[in-house]
């Protein structure tokens, strides 16, 4: 049951309650009645409907969620649930979340990762300290009971070869969230996204998040950089998000080396790509552009980020005329 549904049923629960209150008693039962109702304490703790005579089975309605989980100030360890085969160096990961609990992760957001204490081999650097690195889960923030992050594989990366190595019951430490934009809904007249690769992950945070709002009106245009068309992640799923919201959303792909199938754009991100497809910079105040990628091409496009800083913007993207307060980068 969602959050939604639960507080929708807890509010019932208590309307039905404040009926028969100590001066009005509720009316006398019918002795042929097979409807009971349980009531469990106050409104909001956990409490039991059923109708033996429809066959309706028990509905649990738990305490609204108010806090996620995760600890933005300590390591937490998650349980690895399921690993999804994806493609030829990818893999979705599914960890649990105890209690039939929500992440609630704030859109935009990451957390940040080490080898778990009980791991035989505790990931640490020539420093000997632990080696962290940031993901974003492509699970939605109210998803129960699990999270879900989609996991590239870098012979170089030493974070992500650990993860690949890690088999269903054994742990993560997770540290989160980590907020990086406050996303509003309608702020923004459009939104210009560039991604490669597996920095595609917070534009699909951000995306499934806003299209799945009704009230959305903010137009989307994502660029996503790949080296070949086995390389696309989410490419199915930002072709349904296309095709559902075709006013609102729109992906435009490229590929490094295409082979004789392709169809679509070849190359690098460049001025003319940008230009043709992201929104201008003379939107002023009503536009923002996001980029996620690989260090060279954040700072092709948008100039380098300086450490955890945003940095000045160069690249590209200042060519263009945009200015600091237009740009983003994850």
């Amino acid at each position: 049951m969602s959050f939604v549904r639960a507080t929708f049923a807890a509010r019932s629960l208590a309307n039905i309650g404040r009926r028969f209150n100590s001066t009005t008693p509720p009316p006398a039962a019918k002795k042929s009645s097979n409807l009971p109702l349980y009531l469990g304490g106050a409104v909001g703790l956990a409490a039991y409907v059923y109708l033996d005579r429809t066959g309706v089975k028990p509905a649990v309605v738990r305490k609204v969620q108010e806090k996620s989980p995760l600890d933005p100030d300590n390591f937490v360890d998650f349980k690895l649930k399921k690993v999804e085969h994806y493609n030829h160096n990818t893999a979705k990961y599914i960890f649990e979340i105890p209690n039939g609990e929500a992440s609630l992760l704030p859109v935009a957001s990451c957390v940040v990762v080490k080898s778990s204490e009980s791991s035989p081999a505790p990931l640490v650097g020539p420093n000997g300290k632990p080696i962290i690195r940031p993901y974003t889960p492509i699970s939605p923030s109210d998803q129960e009971g699990e999270f879900t992050f989609l996991i590239k594989r870098y012979e170089e990366g030493k974070m992500s070869k650990h993860i690949h190595e890690l088999k269903p019951g054994d742990s993560l430490a997770i540290k989160g969230p980590i907020l990086k934009i406050p996303y509003k809904t309608n702020e923004l007249q459009e939104i210009g996204m560039i991604a490669g690769g597996s920095g595609i992950t917070p534009m699909y945070q951000v995306l499934h998040h806003a299209l799945s709002d009704k009230s959305n009106k903010t137009r989307f245009t994502l660029i996503f950089a790949n080296v070949t068309a086995a390389d696309i992640l989410l490419k199915e799923e930002f072709d349904q998000l296309k095709a559902k919201h075709p006013d609102t959303f729109n992906v435009i792909y490229t590929l490094d080396k295409p082979d004789s199938t392709w169809k679509g754009y070849t190359g690098y991100v460049n001025k003319e790509l940008i230009q043709q497809h992201i929104p201008p910079a003379s939107l002023a105040d009503k536009v923002k552009i996001y980029i996620c990628g690989p260090p060279g091409q954040v700072a092709a496009i948008a100039g380098k980020k300086d450490g955890m800083k945003q940095g000045t913007v160069g690249g590209i993207l200042k060519e263009l005329g945009y200015k600091e307060d237009q740009v983003f980068k994850f």
